[in-house]
């Protein structure tokens, strides 16, 4: 079976935590761990996501004074997918003996006249108190939102369009290779209409969003989706919490997930089961391979219509 495996931020580094490059080292150790399993099993794809570290070199870029201006967001997601990807494939090499495996740096078409462009709201980089964020929004221009009971910074998320190095992927595993690619929901470009050009953007890519789209041309059996609950819940964090563990695309659309946490994931497994009729699941980092087999984790499914 297929796999697009979509990695959280989180398990490559959890709320709180330093941003230190061994921090981030023992999470993809138990990254491996998890996915160690289902790579003997199954045809793997791996995606992950770059919140913190895209903000945490946004933040060193702007500070640097050898540059006359920051690095672009593209560029700096670019760096992220090259880091990530060394730290998962160097791990994954590890775990999983003989088996070929490459990290690939991708680029993520999208529209130059996407509406998200005058509407940020993808969050990247650490919490701020309000002090720090108000300071942040009035001396470096920079947009924050309120995200639990901090701020931080929000950029422009527009919808992916197509994955440029699809049909390399695609070649890839066709070779048995283990891919890893679409970090970050991919370096964000736009494609010039006569010629084609690619030009970088100042956006980051929903990497969930991205990941749906990849498995949709890749032709994917299942869309795993990963982060650090163990399933959907409806009414999060109140009295009424309830597992969802079996959902069609529109009961998940009616949950009224917020954006800033399970609402692209929700939207993504929608986009995927409603336009192929595979499925896609929600869960935990640790309990993948238990999602996969239906032990564990929100299953979403087609709508079953009776003719």
């Amino acid at each position: 079976m297929r796999i697009v495996v979509a990695l959280g931020g989180n398990a490559l580094l959890h709320r709180g935590e330093r941003p230190d490059a061994a921090v981030q080292q023992a999470n993809v150790d138990r990254v491996a761990t998890a996915l160690a399993a289902l790579a003997h099993d199954h045809e793997l794809v791996i995606t992950h996501g770059n919140g913190p570290q895209i903000g945490l070199l946004a933040v060193e870029s702007a500070a640097d004074p050898a540059l006359s201006a920051p690095y672009p967001l593209h560029l700096l997601g670019a760096q992220t997918q090259g880091m990530i990807g060394s730290l998962l494939a160097r791990t994954l090499h590890d775990a999983l003996p003989g088996r070929r495996i490459a990290a690939l740096v991708t680029h993520t078409l999208v529209r130059t006249d996407d509406p998200a462009f005058e509407h940020p709201t993808k969050f990247v980089g650490q919490i701020h108190g309000e002090d720090t964020a108000q300071a942040l929004a009035r001396h470096r221009g920079r947009p924050m939102a309120r995200d639990g009971k901090g701020r931080r910074r929000v950029v422009p998320s527009p919808v992916p369009e197509r994955v440029v190095e699809t049909d390399t992927i695609h070649e890839l595993l066709g070779a048995g290779v283990l891919v890893i690619c679409a970090g970050g929901g991919g370096v964000p470009v736009t494609a010039d209409r006569d010629t084609g050009a690619l030009t970088g953007v100042e956006a980051v890519v929903d990497k969930d969003l991205t990941a749906a789209l990849l498995a949709e041309h890749l032709k994917a059996d299942f869309l795993l989706i990963l982060t650090d609950v163990p399933c959907v819940y409806e009414g999060y964090g109140s009295p009424d919490q309830r597992p969802l563990l079996d959902a069609t695309p529109a009961q998940l659309r009616r949950g009224g997930f917020p954006d800033g946490s399970m609402g692209p994931k929700a939207e993504a497994a929608a986009r995927f089961v409603e336009r192929t009729g595979a499925l896609a699941a929600i869960g935990a980092l640790d309990a993948a391979y238990e999602i996969v087999h239906g032990r564990s984790g929100t299953l979403v499914r087609p709508d079953l219509t009776v003719v």
